[in-house]
């Protein structure tokens, strides 16, 4: 089991090490766009599809990895005064939840990149970029979170039961 866990923390560590280099190319995009449009009163039809498509790829793609490196949001002030089995224990009730909407959301997310696809789905600028490798990134980022999160809740129990954290 053990084994499984440290396949899932590494697949959550380097597919957000990797994603996080996105956030340069959205940076370059905005970047160029400001100075298309407020040096040169020309801005570009493109960068802000295309930068709202990548920084919500980004937020979803990096979610696992958060996960990982519990860096997402909770009271510390409130959690670190509980015990051990304590904290375990609020930890598989979020991590459940987590857990809950991350199945709901890639069954419907498979579905909703599945009709996209079917039609080959652009959005309506002038462009027409297609919009179904997003809705499968959102896939993706979800199916990594839900791993994650299967890998926490169990670390949680094992930690919950024996009194002692457990970690891969």
């Amino acid at each position: 089991m053990r084994k499984l866990f440290l396949t899932i923390d590494s697949i959550s560590e380097w597919s957000g090490k990797i994603v996080s280099f996105v956030i340069y190319a959205g940076i370059l995009m905005l970047v160029f766009e400001v100075v298309a449009r407020y040096f040169f009163d020309s801005p570009t039809v493109w960068a802000h599809g295309y930068s709202q498509r990548l920084f919500g790829s980004y937020f979803i793609l990096v979610g696992a990895f958060t996960l990982l490196k519990d860096a997402h949001v909770r009271v510390d002030i409130i959690y670190q005064r509980f015990s051990l089995r304590v904290r375990a224990f609020l930890d598989i009730v979020n991590y459940a939840l987590l857990i809950l909407w991350a199945t709901v959301l890639v069954k419907e997310g498979i579905t909703f990149f599945a009709n996209s696809w079917a039609i080959r789905e652009a959005d309506e600028m002038a462009l027409a970029h297609p919009v179904y490798p997003v809705k499968f990134l959102l896939v993706v980022g979800v199916v990594l979170i839900l791993l994650q999160g299967i890998s926490r809740i169990t670390m949680s129990c094992i930690t919950l039961v024996k009194g002692v954290k457990y970690e891969s």
